[in-house]
């Protein structure tokens, strides 16, 4: 049964939602998702961003009443940015246009947002089949999201869900660097330097319509997401970082120096005067690191307050 969101910022207004759906050649299923979240959300408006889409999934959207508009620059993480940049809403909905996604799982999405009150509500998948979930993409969406949650104290399971609700001010607060399928990540790492208010609820995830294709690339894609909470690790926890750099640098250096110690210890002699040399240069390189990562760390947490104040800027205005 179709709901129609309420609850508001101002008891006077019912907040607008705008359904996001990213797309790149989905004409098999667009157009039966576009129906689906106009049921569910019949107040919302529905856009559709086709990255150049050769099989006629712009013009099914057109044809199903979504607000069409284009990106040419190809990636999911360029066409999300473009969708925040040019949409205002209260409320946005962010969903793939494969029909894999339950949109009747939007109002209790958004009811979750409200209600928190939350700023970002993840929907996490529960698959309804085998099929739903390749085994790639779950092994690699726990190892994923298992180092997030010990890099950032993430709460979500499901980190590499594409199917989100969040706020005004919380959207206009992202700096998106992604450019792919890493955008996921990015969104949930940004909840947590934020210190936005998020929650996840869990929501039924279906097969792929046979007449599309998956764009995600398992090894390419979860490469390029390791590399980005990689990098997002040495500049936000830089401290976390540079200090693993030193134990592992120090680790390197005992292991050739023990032998030598041992050996000067019985002898007095000092025989592989290289491999000394370079195990005391690695001790110095690890002492290094950690000064760095100290310093970068206060640099971390200025821009982290900076985040937060810049956040917090978006938030209502009270009566």
């Amino acid at each position: 049964m179709p709901v129609r969101v309420v609850e508001a910022f101002q008891p006077e207004k019912v907040p607008s939602v705008a359904v996001l759906l990213p797309c790149y050649n989905e004409a098999g299923a667009v157009g039966a998702v576009i129906d689906a979240f106009r049921r569910a959300l019949p107040d919302a408006t529905i856009f559709v961003y086709d990255n150049n889409s050769t099989d006629g999934t712009a013009e099914i959207a057109a044809a199903h009443g979504a607000v069409l508009r284009r990106e040419p620059r190809q990636g999911k993480g360029y066409v999300v940015r473009r969708m925040f940049a040019d949409i205002d809403a209260d409320i946005y909905v962010l969903a793939d246009g494969d029909d894999t996604y339950d949109a009747e799982s939007a109002p209790r999405l958004i009811t979750m947002l409200l209600a928190g009150p939350n700023d970002v509500v993840n929907g996490g998948r529960v698959a309804l089949s085998n099929g739903a979930y390749r085994p790639g993409h779950r092994l690699g969406n726990k190892l994923l999201s298992g180092m997030v949650r010990l890099a950032f104290g993430a709460n979500w399971t499901d980190m590499l869900s594409g199917y989100k609700v969040m706020s005004r001010r919380f959207v206009k607060s992202f700096p998106i660097t992604s450019r792919g399928f890493e955008i996921e990540t990015e969104l949930l790492i940004h909840t947590m330097e934020s210190r936005a208010p998020s929650a996840e609820v869990m929501t039924p995830y279906r097969e792929r319509n046979a007449e599309t294709v998956s764009k995600l690339r398992t090894f390419r894609d979860g490469f390029r997401i390791l590399r980005l909470i990689l990098l997002l690790i040495k500049d936000e926890r830089p401290l976390l970082f540079f200090s693993a750099v030193a134990a592992l640098l120090s680790l390197i250096a005992l292991i050739l120096a023990t032998p030598i110690l041992i050996e000067y210890a019985e002898t007095g002699l000092v025989p592989r005067l290289p491999t000394a040399v370079l195990a005391t240069g690695l001790v110095l390189m690890s002492a290094l690191s950690l000064v760095t990562g100290f310093v970068l760390d206060g640099i971390a947490t200025a821009r982290r307050e900076f985040k937060q104040l810049f956040y917090l800027s978006g938030l209502p205005a009270k009566d």
